[in-house]
């Protein structure tokens, strides 16, 4: 899985007041937990710019100027509910030999006869939890959509999986390919042509 890296402050004072003085500055409050004890530390908003605002999923090499530097990933953030400013982020810290659970976005890959037969395609789910090593955390997980005819449904079950599994029940709807407004109209007027023929054949 690629990474990002974010440099930041290792923060002393974590009161109230020291919050917002950070808040007010610009900057973001944040937390590193998994560790020995939990490590406060603050980042420019910017600098979470490619974490937060993007689709892909990603760890973190946070770098602080303490000289600490911490292998993460994004466990919660909390945002203003008026502004969207960034209030809080909390880490998690990774270790090579413990295994962690991660939302990965869904990759379509194939071609669904359905599709090409004018079904439409619906996306269920956009990401899945995946249960991992970190070192095999894919970038993706790939939904091939390739058997799918018309009405039917891509189940968690058929997900391939390497290395990592999915933490979802087997009744999962990853996607579907649902019947169009204008194939389901094409087939009802095909109907009724077909039984006006036979009725004047009677």
């Amino acid at each position: 899985m690629k990474s990002i890296t974010i440099k930041g402050s290792e923060r002393e004072n974590v009161g109230k007041k020291a919050t917002k003085a950070v808040r007010d500055a610009g900057m973001v409050p944040c937390v590193i937990y998994g560790g020995d004890q939990p490590v406060h530390f603050t980042a420019e908003e910017k600098a979470f710019k490619n974490l937060v605002y993007t689709p892909n999923a990603h760890t973190v090499v946070i770098e602080l100027n303490s000289g600490k530097k911490a292998d993460v990933i994004l466990q919660d953030i909390q945002f203003h509910p008026v502004s969207d400013k960034i209030l809080h982020i909390d880490f998690y810290a990774l270790k090579d030999d413990k295994e962690i659970v991660m939302e990965i976005p869904v990759k379509v890959t194939g071609t669904s006869p359905g599709v090409l037969a004018g079904g439409v395609l619906r996306l269920n789910q956009r990401r899945l939890k995946v249960r991992a090593l970190p070192k095999n955390l894919p970038d993706f997980v790939e939904a091939n959509i390739s058997p799918l005819e018309m009405g039917n449904k891509l189940y968690v079950t058929k997900i391939e999986t390497n290395n990592f599994k999915l933490m979802h029940p087997d009744n999962t709807v990853v996607a579907q390919v649902r019947i169009s407004r204008a194939a389901m109209k094409a087939a009802q007027e095909a109907a009724k042509a077909e039984k006006g023929g036979a009725k004047k054949k009677k």
